[in-house]
């Protein structure tokens, strides 16, 4: 994966402008932040987020992808305010479970998910070296 950055722009604190990798492609589904029995592990965003990583990378495991793969994330939240308030336990999980690693990001605010409880949701692409 190669991290896109035009001359002159200022890089980005935990994420890239954009990346350009080749290889097999590996998509989840929109990852929530529940167990394998679909029980969610944690009422707030900061503990469903760290476990929207675990299933993630569980999910990229299956097919020989691990986070250094990944190229896209995108996340929907259903609060911005508690997004914002949870930045650093948001910040731990992610450098304990994908590290340095920091692929081309956005994170869309949403009304709603569609199970209830979810507080956040997840899409990430992966791309694995040929």
């Amino acid at each position: 994966m190669r991290s896109l950055l035009p001359p002159g722009w200022k890089r980005p604190r935990g994420y890239s402008n954009g990346v350009s990798a080749s290889g097999r492609m590996v998509f989840t589904a929109g990852v929530v932040g529940w167990d394998e029995t679909e029980t969610f592990v944690a009422t707030d965003l900061v503990g469903q987020f760290r476990q929207v990583l675990v299933n993630t990378l569980a999910i990229l495991a299956e097919d020989g992808a691990g986070p250094e793969h990944i190229v896209r994330m995108t996340w929907y939240i259903t609060s911005r305010s508690e997004y914002l308030d949870g930045l650093a336990g948001i910040g731990e999980a992610y450098r304990a479970l994908i590290g340095k690693h920091f692929p081309a990001m956005a994170v869309v605010e949403v009304v709603a998910l569609m199970e209830a409880a979810a507080k956040v949701e997840i899409e990430t692409i992966a791309v694995v070296p040929a």
